[in-house]
């Protein structure tokens, strides 16, 4: 059951395809506090747990912790964070009482979940209104309560994104691919390592002085026939857009944005200016309709070159600087004085630099023009509807692709996202470094992302920050090789890490061979679960209701309908212990080839060498794993239920299979 409520002027987000009534009735749990500034309060039970809030830190009980809705650029995500790149403000208490809880919103919004009073759940917004929607479990569901009221929301918002089937393959990509035969190479050593690859990135080396719609003619002298090319080896190109769009005479996009009237506006009327990749920068707004047609249909330019697949990035908007920050800047320098720098001032100066990056006075220098529900059009300061950018120029892109194409799905993944965004493409969860302790925060956060619709999700496996070694590739590998997004990404100056770079590649292809060994199962659950409104990844506890052991392991993860998995996320672990909820088999797989053993409920040593994975299949069910010719694998990405070998103790469901293009989906 879905309730309405609605607190000061709510803004329109676009989050909710199906709308529930507005309730006439008092708020049944907890305190509302305030109703403008917004502010509800509720005294959490000793045993209740907090879940959601989709890409945030910490565990996926969110107990203990205060995070802030707010799209961040956000590379080094490590404890102290309140924000980083997504907006997702969905939870679920579970305990003594359980319910969900959308607060849909485009402005900042506080959850203090136990963290300044540990029995104390407060959530606090005060700049636009904010629409509540409470959500509690449908009596006579066979689901659990979680899966219930998780469902219910996600028919509420749409349904989720679906990829080409050719996107569930492993995608290569760094920052630094800066002409036609870095990939071509690329392609080249995967291919004569027989390590199957579907797709490379290309990252802003490829556009003419980082201009958003253009190629590089002389690093890239003929892109079409690149990526007809690269489609005959089973390779299609993804290249990168930014939001920021170049302030330069003579560029079509800055001159009809202007001529149009389409970018952001200051008070004063003129457009606003902010410095990024390019230099000094306009700025879509993607709250106007009319803007976001004009923005997707310029990725027509590449399509027309044969690319079916892009990533939109720097999208919360991320700023460098703005001109009146560096005027500010600038002045503060001067009247500084230098001749005896004590402790407080000399860390006053060296950090001014800093402060110009994604400042909130530069957030307040412009403006969105926002339609509301009621048709209504306003100008909001974009610092109250900030939450919202970089979703909606995904929603550009998405929708637009589908005009162009209506028969034909497009790769999309974002890097900034709202609740809404969901329907239109995926997300990958921004810049992660090569650190264990964020390949332990990409296990934990899965769940909170699937709960929020975002089934197209991954990480920069690897890590995209600073450098990473053999071992924490591979580890960070076999967790990738069960999420939907799978991409092996890194920055320009860090150690190159494309699987060939490392000693022993037989364990990495090892590992590339099982994914795409998965991909028939992968994909046919993928799109059950979008179309049902299901989780890909869930905590155990959403399976196995009654074991509270279950409610305190975060580093396993129920997968799909039959799978459960347990990454190695420690370095130099030769094993790991794994608790499994019911009777099990589980799935040894190396060199290429699948063993299996029986395994009894409850705790268990598992070894865990490198290159090597386990997974588990519960009782009285199974998957297919598609045999892949270890001469052929880059013609792997079929559907074709041929050639699989069945493993697990019960009946495989019916496999879904399309042409893993066609828009149309039929699916039980």
């Amino acid at each position: 059951m879905i309730e309405k409520y609605c607190f000061g002027q709510p803004v329109w987000t676009g989050a909710v395809v199906e709308d529930a009534e507005l309730s006439k009735g008092r708020f049944p749990f907890g305190t509302i506090k305030s109703e403008w500034p917004f502010e509800w309060n509720y005294t959490l039970d000793s045993q209740d747990i907090v879940y959601g809030l989709g890409e945030s830190m910490g565990g996926i009980n969110k107990r203990g912790r205060k995070l802030v809705s707010w799209c961040s650029d956000e590379s080094h995500q490590d404890e102290t964070k309140e924000s980083i790149y997504g907006a997702h403000n969905f939870l679920i208490v579970f305990g003594k009482e359980t319910f969900g809880l959308f607060f849909d919103t485009p402005s900042r919004i506080e959850f203090d979940i136990g963290f300044t009073l540990a029995n104390q759940l407060t959530v606090k917004t005060s700049d636009t209104g904010v629409k509540l929607y409470l959500i509690t479990p449908e009596k006579n569901s066979s689901d659990s309560i979680q899966v219930n009221i998780v469902s219910q929301f996600r028919k509420m918002i749409g349904q989720s994104y679906i990829p080409p089937m050719w996107a569930l393959g492993f995608q290569q990509s760094r920052w630094g691919y800066n002409c036609e035969e870095d990939i071509r190479n690329v392609v080249k050593i995967y291919k004569e390592n027989k390590i199957p690859v579907s797709a490379v990135c290309m990252d802003i080396d490829y556009m003419t002085e980082y201009e958003d719609f253009t190629v590089d003619g002389k690093k890239f002298p003929n892109l079409e026939k690149l990526s007809s090319d690269m489609k005959k080896e089973g390779v299609h190109l993804v290249p990168i857009i930014d939001a920021g769009v170049k302030v330069k005479e003579g560029y079509s996009v800055y001159e009809e944005g202007c001529a149009k009237d389409y970018f952001c506006k200051k008070a004063d009327g003129k457009n606003y200016v902010a410095g990024v990749w390019p230099g000094r920068s306009h700025f879509p707004d993607f709250f106007k309709k009319e803007v976001r047609q004009w923005f997707g249909q310029k990725y027509k330019s590449l399509t027309d070159a044969g690319i079916d697949g892009f990533w939109n990035d720097m999208n919360e908007p991320a700023m460098f600087y703005s001109e009146e920050g560096l005027e500010k800047i600038h002045q503060q320098l001067k009247d500084t004085d230098v001749s005896n720098l004590d402790i407080n001032s000399f860390f006053k100066f060296a950090y001014l630099g800093p402060t110009l990056q994604n400042s909130m006075e530069d957030y307040q220098r412009f403006y969105n023009v926002v339609t509301n529900d009621d048709g209504s059009t306003k100008a909001y300061r974009h610092d109250k509807v900030h939450n919202c950018y970089g979703a909606l120029m995904t929603r550009a892109a998405g929708e637009e692709l589908e005009n162009l194409f209506p028969d034909e799905r497009k790769l999309l993944y974002s890097r900034a996202s709202y609740i809404g965004a969901h329907r239109y493409g995926g997300i990958w969860t921004g810049d992660c470094c090569s650190w264990w302790s964020h390949l332990e925060q990409q296990i934990k956060m899965l769940p909170g992302l699937n709960m929020c619709g975002f089934l197209y999700s991954g990480s920069d496996t690897g890590g995209f920050g600073d450098n990473t070694s053999r071992e924490l590739l591979l580890r960070w590998t076999e967790l990738s090789i069960f999420t939907p997004l799978f991409r092996n990404h890194s920055a320009l100056g860090t150690r190159e890490q494309e699987y060939y770079r490392f000693e022993n590649i037989s364990d990495f292809k090892n590992l590339l061979d099982l994914r795409y060994a998965l991909i028939p199962y992968l994909y046919s659950e993928f799109v059950k679960a979008a179309v049902n409104n299901k989780m890909l990844f869930r905590p155990l506890s959403f399976d196995f209701e009654g074991d509270r052991m279950l409610l305190e392991i975060e580093d396993q993860l129920m997968v799909c309908s039959d799978l459960m998995i347990a990454p190695v996320y420690k370095q130099n672990a030769s094993g790991r212990y794994v608790y499994l909820p019911e009777d099990m088999t589980q799935v040894i797989w190396k060199n290429s080839k699948a063993e299996t053993l029986s395994m009894s409920k409850g705790l268990h040593y598992i070894q865990a060498p490198q290159g090597q994975v386990s997974f588990f299949i519960r009782k009285n069910h199974a998957i297919p794993l598609k045999t892949i010719s270890p001469d052929d694998t880059f013609s792997a990405l079929n559907l074709k239920g041929e050639n699989l070998q069945i493993l697990g103790d019960g009946k495989c469901s019916p496999l879904y299979q399309d042409d893993g293009l066609t828009r149309k989906i039929i699916c039980s």
